[in-house]
C-alpha cells in the first residue's frame, strides 16, 4: 500500500504515515462531490454567509493548534504559522461579507428589453496546493470557490497530510455539507484521473513551473479553466534616492521569512551603485544576526539539496560569497542566510528560482540598466521598487513585466487586491473581486 509520510523537518522524525486512496475511494469522493455541488450552487448567500463566518471562529479559536501542526510539518517559524491561519480567518470574514455584492448581476444597455450578465458555478474545482503556505494556499483557493457556488477537491503537497486533514475537519465543523470541500490523500499519478472526470470544471494550482505545465496540458486537453500560480524570482530594486535604512529592514524579511521558501520573496537585490555598498553593509549585518531558531529549517532534504547545489555550482562559475553558502552542520534541514555577488547569466543562481534563503545582488549604473535586468527572467510574478520619486517609480511600474509592483514596500498577498503573475509565473487571478469570479460561468442573458 502506497502511503504518505509527515517528517518533521527540523528533526528528520517521522510524525504520521498516511495511506493513498484507491482508485474506487477516489472515484466516490468525485461523485460525492458532484451530487452535493448540485445542491450547494442553490444555497443562499446568507447561507454560505453564516458557515463561512463559523470557519473563520474555528480558525481563531483553535489557531494555536493548527499553527503547531503547520510548524511540525514544514518547519516555519510558529509566530509566521500563527500569523497564517489569522490571516485565513481575515479572508473567510471578507468574502463572507463581501462575495454576494460582488456576485450581482450586471446590467447593460442594447436594444433588448432587458439584458446582463449573471455569474454561475461550474462544479467541481481541484485545486493543487503547496507546502510553503499549507493553509493559507488552500483557503485562498478554496473560500472563494464554495462562496460562489462551486465545490472543492484538495490535492495537498505530499509532506502536509496532517495539514490537509485538519482543513477538511475545519470546513465539515463549520457546518459545510459533506462532500463540499474534500481532501484527497493521493499522489501526482492519480491527478489526470481528477482533471478528466466529467464533474470536474476547473483547476487551480500553486507549484513549480514544471508542475504547472503538466497539469496546464491535462486540463487544456480536457477542456478545462486552469489557474496557475508558480515561481518567481522578484527582484527587490533600491534606487539611489531610496530610504536605505527602511529597504535594508524590509529586505531582510522579504528573502527571508520562511526560511527563504516564498514566491513572492525578493530573490535579485538590484542596487544602484551609489547605494550599492552601503546596503550590502547593513544587509549582511543583518543577515549574520539570524541564527538557527530565529530562522526555521527548508521543508525537505530535497528542498535543501536544491538550494546547495545551486549555490556551489554557481562558486564553481564564479560567484562569491559574501556570508553563508553552507548547510547548518547536524540534524534538520537547516540552510544559513546566505548573500552571493558576481552572479552571472549562466549560473543556476541568475536563471533559476531560488527557494531558499539566498540572496543575490546587482549592481548597476541607473533606472534603464536596472529594469533591464528585472525583466530579464523568464519569471514575472512581483516586483518591489524603492525611491522617494513616485514620477520615477512610475517609469518601474509601467516598465517591469510583472504581476504585481510594490513601491516602497515588499510584495505581499492582500485579500482585496487581485494576486498573480504573468510569463512563467502563471496566470488568472485569485483574490480580491477578480479572484472571486475566476471559476464562475459569465453568462449573458438577452430579452427581447
Amino acid at each position: 500500500m502506497k502511503k504518505l509520510f509527515s517528517i518533521n523537518p527540523a528533526t528528520e522524525e517521522i510524525l504520521g504515515e498516511f495511506p493513498i486512496l484507491t482508485i474506487n475511494e477516489l472515484e466516490e469522493k468525485i461523485n460525492l462531490g458532484h451530487e452535493t455541488f448540485k445542491k450547494w450552487r442553490k444555497v443562499s448567500f446568507a447561507e454560505k454567509k453564516d458557515l463561512m463566518k463559523k470557519v473563520a471562529q474555528i480558525l481563531l479559536r483553535e489557531k494555536e493548534k493548527f499553527a503547531k501542526t503547520i510548524t511540525l510539518e514544514m518547519g516555519k517559524m510558529i509566530g509566521e504559522s500563527l500569523a497564517e491561519v489569522e490571516k485565513c480567518a481575515t479572508l473567510c470574514e471578507f468574502l463572507a461579507n463581501n462575495s454576494e455584492s460582488i456576485m450581482k448581476e450586471e446590467s447593460t444597455k442594447t436594444k433588448a428589453q432587458k439584458s446582463y450578465i449573471c455569474f454561475e458555478p461550474l462544479g467541481i474545482i481541484f485545486a493543487i496546493m503547496p507546502w510553503n503556505y499549507p493553509f493559507w494556499q488552500v483557503f485562498r483557493a478554496a473560500v472563494p470557490a464554495l462562496m460562489v457556488g462551486n465545490t472543492m477537491l484538495l490535492k495537498h503537497a505530499s509532506n502536509v497530510p496532517q495539514t490537509s486533514q485538519l482543513i477538511e475537519k475545519i470546513f465539515i465543523d463549520a457546518g459545510f455539507p459533506k462532500g463540499a470541500f474534500q481532501n484527497l490523500l493521493i499522489d501526482s499519478s492519480m491527478t489526470s484521473q481528477v482533471i478528466n472526470n466529467l464533474y470536474v470544471r476547473g483547476v487551480t494550482l500553486t507549484g513549480s513551473e514544471k508542475a504547472g505545465s503538466i497539469v496546464a496540458s491535462m486540463a487544456g486537453k480536457a477542456i478545462k479553466k486552469s489557474i496557475l500560480e508558480l515561481g518567481g524570482s522578484d527582484p527587490f530594486i533600491v534606487l539611489d534616492d531610496a530610504d536605505i535604512k527602511k529597504a535594508v529592514l524590509t529586505a531582510t524579511s522579504a528573502r527571508l521569512s520562511v526560511s527563504g521558501q516564498v514566491c513572492i520573496s525578493a530573490k535579485r537585490f538590484i542596487l544602484q551603485k551609489k547605494i550599492a555598498q552601503q546596503f550590502i553593509k547593513e544587509l549582511t549585518k543583518n543577515f549574520k544576526g539570524i541564527k538557527v531558531g530565529d530562522i526555521g529549517p527548508l521543508s525537505s532534504k530535497k528542498i535543501l539539496e536544491t538550494i546547495e547545489n545551486q549555490v556551489d555550482i554557481s562558486v564553481k562559475m564564479g560567484a562569491k560569497i559574501i556570508i553563508g553558502g553552507k548547510r547548518t552542520p547536524g540534524k534538520g534541514y537547516f540552510y544559513p542566510p546566505t548573500i552571493m555577488t558576481n552572479v552571472t547569466k549562466k549560473m543556476p543562481l541568475y536563471f533559476e528560482e531560488t527557494f531558499g534563503p539566498v540572496a543575490t545582488i546587482f549592481i548597476v549604473e541607473n533606472d534603464i540598466e536596472a529594469i533591464k535586468i528585472a525583466n530579464d527572467t523568464k519569471f514575472g510574478l512581483g516586483a518591489s521598487v524603492w525611491t522617494k520619486d513616485l514620477k520615477r517609480a512610475k517609469k518601474f511600474i509601467e516598465e517591469i513585466e510583472s504581476g504585481m509592483v510594490f513601491v516602497n514596500s515588499k510584495v505581499v498577498s492582500n485579500i482585496n487586491l487581485p494576486f498573480g503573475g504573468t510569463k512563467m509565473s502563471g496566470y488568472g487571478r485569485e483574490l480580491s473581486s477578480y479572484g472571486l469570479k475566476e471559476f464562475v460561468n459569465i453568462k449573458t442573458v438577452f430579452i427581447e
